[in-house]
């Protein structure tokens, strides 16, 4: 691994604060479309045209009035403000990027910018899997080495049980994938009776994976009302997903995403290791590296958070720790205490 500097992560820093400053003020203004009226008979109707996840749709707002002109009039004057913080957004990224961040991959960016505007991470959607681990290091103020990050797979992980801050909001997954034009298929599973949890391109090796966390034993799909998608449950995941932290993900536009803690991403790669079949020896070798440069990487500038990351894996029984302490064996790993 090697370190950001230390003006790059003075910039990212930045770049997260007005990326959460940006998100807590959006307007009327903020809203990606136009107003649009129809005259019939003599009387005035406004619609609101957007391409929505669905596709492209003509929402009715209704007869002219003084309370929707008001409104117009506030997206007007809005308009410039909400330029000028893309343009800013925009520049702070590039200069980031100039300083030797990698961003993420172009065609991972475009869906994960579009699973965010969905409101997915809003609804409680945490990315797991590597394209967080390449975040993770970033916010952590390090470049990881070629093949710890390489893949084209996005995990998104969500609770079925998740308390909205906003009553009432969705995010429709399948319907957001569809509406990048990209090809997204749901990938069959072995027994045609379940729910695909899945989604990819035909030729391309992008994917992405919808889980939650297994509850009961069970491990058929969970129907996740709240995406309108199914989900593979995991086990173990309720353990990543505690918790989990705002983080940028960097690319031409970035966007606020959410991601485990550290501490808990790097412990839980270690008992996942310990599942992986000895068919997946590519899988189980990637895990314990990920969780080791993240484990030295704590111990060495964040060891407290390490520490309580640990004491809470460890009470939740002796299986949990005897398979972390198996994986450390395993990989050479050292943990605190």
């Amino acid at each position: 691994m090697e370190r950001i500097g230390g003006e790059t992560m003075v910039l990212l820093a930045d770049l997260r604060e007005r990326l959460q400053l940006v998100e807590s003020m959006r307007t009327v203004a903020s809203l990606p479309g136009e107003f649009t009226n129809k005259t019939v008979k003599g009387m005035v109707y406004h619609y609101f045209q957007a391409t929505l996840p669905g596709g492209r749709a003509q929402i009715y707002i209704g007869p002219d009035s003084d309370e929707i002109r008001r409104l117009l009039a506030t997206r007007k004057a809005g308009a410039k403000d909400v330029a000028a913080d893309a343009a800013m957004l925009q520049r702070l990224a590039a200069q980031i990027i100039a300083g030797g961040v990698e961003p993420v991959r172009p065609d991972t960016a475009k869906v994960i910018h579009r699973l965010a505007d969905s409101g997915v991470f809003q609804v409680g959607g945490v990315l797991v899997g590597t394209v967080a681990f390449q975040l993770l290091g970033i916010q952590l103020g390090v470049h990881w080495a070629g093949n710890s990050r390489s893949t084209q797979d996005i995990d998104v992980a969500s609770a079925t049980n998740i308390a909205l801050a906003v009553p009432g909001l969705q995010a429709d997954v399948p319907a957001a994938l569809d509406s990048l034009r990209m090809g997204f298929f749901p990938v069959p599973r072995l027994s045609h009776k379940e729910p695909s949890t899945s989604f990819a391109i035909r030729g391309k090796t992008l994917r992405v994976d919808l889980l939650t966390a297994a509850r009961g034993g069970k491990m058929t799909p969970v129907f996740i009302p709240r995406l309108n998608a199914a989900a593979a449950p995991l086990k173990y995941l309720d353990y990543l997903m505690e918790s989990p932290n705002p983080a940028v993900m960097l690319a031409g536009y970035p966007c606020l995403v959410r991601v485990p803690q550290p501490a808990r991403y790097a412990l839980h790669k270690l008992i996942v290791s310990q599942e992986r079949a000895v068919t997946a020896a590519d899988k189980k070798r990637k895990d314990l590296l990920q969780a080791r440069l993240l484990i030295e990487l704590l111990l060495e500038d964040r060891p407290g958070d390490l520490a309580l990351a640990w004491e809470n894996l460890v009470s939740r029984g002796d299986s949990w720790k005897r398979k972390a302490v198996a994986a450390c064996n395993e990989g050479g790993i050292v943990l605190p205490g």
